[in-house]
């Protein structure tokens, strides 16, 4: 079993880019993963703006993604990229903290036109980061996420289908990226 890190890096408590990565945790929990959700937006302000390295919020989400075998990353997208929160978080990270892990890049937002965020904005950043492998990201319009008033969140037919494929194929690969033995010099 792995252990996944589903990042949210949305500011809002009522975020549907939270609660669609908290939909999807439930799917990776059913391929028999450990899901560990980390919403960006509960970290203290302060030290993410004045990149305080060592608080202990900062310095217990590090550890966090140090744990974990796979990584999703959900944003909403502003302004053509992914949220400043999110930005804040990773720069506060250790230069390669998803070296060697398995990383799902996920984005919502209110128009087709911010489709390619996540390859020309968010993709760039966590490569840049050492990931094993970043598989094909999905972004989800906001009108095609509804939350009941229960929380429950319910996607429509079409982008359901597409996530289900992207997590599935997060998972495969984090199962074959777990059943490959490291390569030694």
């Amino acid at each position: 079993m792995a252990t996944i890190l589903s990042v949210s890096g949305s500011p809002s408590a009522t975020s549907r880019t939270a609660r669609l990565l908290r939909h999807l945790d439930d799917r990776l929990r059913g391929h028999g993963h450990d899901v560990v959700p980390l919403d960006v937006r509960t970290l203290p302000a302060e030290p993410l703006l004045n990149a305080d390295f060592g608080h202990p919020a900062v310095v217990e989400a590090a550890a966090l993604f140090a744990r974990a075998d796979g990584v999703v990353v959900g944003t909403p997208v502003y302004k053509a990229a992914y949220s400043g929160l999110l930005k804040a978080l990773l720069d506060l990270l250790p230069q390669y903290a998803l070296t060697g892990k398995v990383v799902l890049p996920l984005a919502t937002g209110g128009s087709t036109a911010h489709v390619l965020a996540i390859d020309y904005a968010l993709r760039p950043v966590l490569n840049s980061m050492g990931p094993a492998h970043i598989v094909p990201g999905w972004f989800t319009l906001d009108k095609d996420i509804t939350v009941a008033e229960d929380g429950s969140v319910t996607v429509a037919p079409g982008a359901a289908e597409a996530l289900a494929r992207v997590t599935d194929q997060f998972s495969a690969s984090l199962h074959a990226h777990h059943a490959t033995p490291a390569l030694t010099g």
